[in-house]
């Protein structure tokens, strides 16, 4: 005679009838199946009789599947890899590495099995040959959408993964948290004794290049700065007194209200430098070795430059108004196209000095050594 079957009501949906089999058998119902072996995938097809007798070898579970679920089978996103990742182990579902960033590499990658014929290792685990620390805050991201990255990982390597997979969203989460992640620049000018202390950190042969640095109000005096290149440097009411600056860069530098007071300046060059207001009394711009100094387009408005040797000085195009130049030695000084409006010349030498085009409107010459020609063509 035959076994007594488990009676099961039909209604609702095929999941709703799965899941009353599931609690009535004991077992995972997966499928069901006619008596004929034909697959009932609608529960419209169950429809000739007021209940349905479910017998465990109508609800199958194909043996050559090893048990395994149904949705791995059939290639749905719940089914769990293993991801060899730069020989670290991550185990994760097909869902997270597809859902969240659809059009990423990993979802593309892991989407449809074998679709783009990922390798796997000799335990089955796909390989993939970026770094593990930097992949493992990307997994954790399409888990829970959270970006959480452990001391000591750097948050750039991380940023170049995301864009390696294409998780769009995850980059630009990653670009703020670097960007907070920056100490603010610091502006503050640098001092005397933290200057002193790179000068003497560095080899006398090589270059120092302090280009664009600030050194606002610092006390520079009576320093050794020969050939240091200070091109654009924020040197404005810096003390710069008996200072060597042989051969020195200080092109477009602000020297604005600076002290330079018997400072070495030879061969300097200073070109579109902004000295203006600043004080250089008694300084020396004149080598023996024939460098010149060049101070071409300097704005020198209202400097004091009184006793200064500038023999031979390129000061073409410089503005010099108001500027006081009693008693310096300008011999063969090149100022033309000079702007010398105002300016005090009284007591300076310029024998062969170039002052074509120059204008010394207002510009006093009084007891000069060497008297001023037309022929030097003045305006």
């Amino acid at each position: 005679s035959a076994l007594p079957r488990p009676v099961v009501a039909v209604y609702g949906t095929l999941s709703d009838l799965l899941s009353v089999a599931s609690n009535k058998l004991g077992i995972k119902a997966t499928s069901v199946y006619n008596g004929k072996g034909g697959l009932i995938d609608d529960i419209a097809l169950i429809r000739n009789t007021i209940f349905l007798i479910i017998t465990v070898s109508l609800i199958c579970v194909d043996p050559q599947t090893d048990g395994r679920p149904h949705e791995e089978l059939t290639g749905s996103h719940t089914d769990w890899l293993t991801l060899n990742v730069g020989g670290r182990y991550f185990t994760t579902t097909r869902s997270t590495l597809v859902n969240k960033e659809p059009d990423s590499m990993l979802a593309h990658m892991f989407k449809d099995k074998d679709a783009w014929g990922n390798k796997q290792d000799h335990r089955g685990a796909f390989l993939i040959d970026r770094s593990p620390e930097y992949f493992e805050p990307i997994l954790n991201y399409l888990r829970h959408g959270q970006l959480i990255v452990n001391d000591g990982i750097n948050l750039l390597g991380v940023l170049e993964e995301a864009r390696f997979f294409g998780i769009d969203s995850l980059i630009e989460h990653l670009e703020i948290a670097i960007k907070n992640s920056q100490p603010a620049e610091d502006h503050s000018p640098i001092s005397r004794k933290e200057f002193v202390r790179f000068l003497l950190a560095t080899p006398t042969k090589s270059e120092l290049r302090c280009q664009g640095l600030n050194f606002s109000g610092a006390d520079l005096s009576r320093l050794d700065l020969r050939y240091i290149n200070f091109k654009m440097a924020n040197l404005s009411r810096c003390n710069l007194a008996h200072a060597n600056l042989c051969c020195a860069n200080l092109e477009r530098a602000d020297l604005s209200g600076s002290v330079l007071d018997s400072a070495n300046l030879q061969g300097v060059k200073m070109l579109c430098s902004n000295a203006e207001g600043a004080s250089l009394k008694g300084c020396n711009f004149e080598d023996p070795s024939g460098l010149k100094a060049n101070l071409e387009g300097a704005n020198l408005k209202g400097v004091d430059m009184e006793g200064s040797q500038m023999t031979g000085i390129n000061l073409r195009v410089a503005t010099l108004k108001n500027a006081k130049l009693k008693n310096c030695n300008l011999r063969g000084a090149t100022l033309a196209g000079t702007d010398l409006e105002n300016c005090d010349l009284s007591g300076c030498d310029l024998q062969e000095a170039n002052l074509r085009g120059s204008n010394v409107k207002g510009a006093i010459f009084e007891e000069m050594l060497t008297p001023l020609h037309m022929s030097q063509s003045v305006r």
